[in-house]
């Protein structure tokens, strides 16, 4: 960045030049820099995290219960920050150890898992991919995990998970998983309880995309 006086020949400039140069105005002083383009904030690590953040922010507010919310109250006075923060910090760290998310503190870890009538399947659109599923017993189901590859027999890992689901009723539900390229892709699946207990894998399924 370098500072320069009467910009363009005139008193002010901002905006860029030929997509190499930019004027602008920091403190009162007019300057120039090269135009640089951000790096891809889409990688698959991003998407992931960002998948979680959104599923644990929803889950937050009205899905986990009161006690539930009580039970962060040590873990956020000790972080010095809000219950939602301390919600959202603790199980982000978790799956940063793809360790699944947990609605209580301290973990425990009793959970059952949920048992599925028709285990998920994918059905192929225009720019996206439809995940049906049906449950036989919830019992302390609370999430699944949605992992998309674009080869077969893949394992489910953090950088290949594109969304979370919430498990919440034994009548058919579904989870569009969107935008996705054009081609043949392959899911596979993992539920969770509401104490963090990971089941195993759900088995794979493919999907064609036009």
């Amino acid at each position: 960045m370098a500072r320069t006086v009467g910009p363009l020949m005139s008193l002010d400039a901002s905006g860029s030049v030929a997509g190499t140069i930019v004027f602008s105005k920091w403190k009162g002083r007019n300057y120039v820099r090269q135009l640089v383009t951000p790096a891809n904030p889409n990688t698959a690590l991003q998407v992931s995290t960002r998948a979680m953040m959104r599923f644990l922010s929803q889950q937050w507010t009205p899905e986990l219960t009161t006690p539930n919310k009580a039970t962060w109250d040590d873990d956020a006075a000790e972080m010095a920050v809000s219950p939602f923060n301390a919600f959202i910090k603790t199980n982000l760290r978790r799956w940063t150890q793809f360790t699944s998310p947990t609605k209580q503190t301290p973990v425990t870890a009793t959970g059952t898992v949920p048992t599925f009538t028709t285990l998920p399947t994918a059905t192929g659109g225009v720019g996206q991919v439809t995940i049906t599923w049906d449950l036989n017993a919830l019992l302390q189901g609370w999430g699944m995990l949605i992992f998309r590859d674009p080869v077969t027999g893949f394992t489910p890992a953090r950088d290949n998970l594109v969304g979370v689901a919430l498990l919440k009723t034994l009548t058919s539900d579904t989870f569009i998983d969107t935008p996705v390229d054009v081609g043949t892709w392959f899911y596979n699946f993992r539920s969770f309880t509401n104490d963090g207990v990971l089941s195993s894998a759900l088995g794979e399924k493919s999907a064609t995309v036009t």
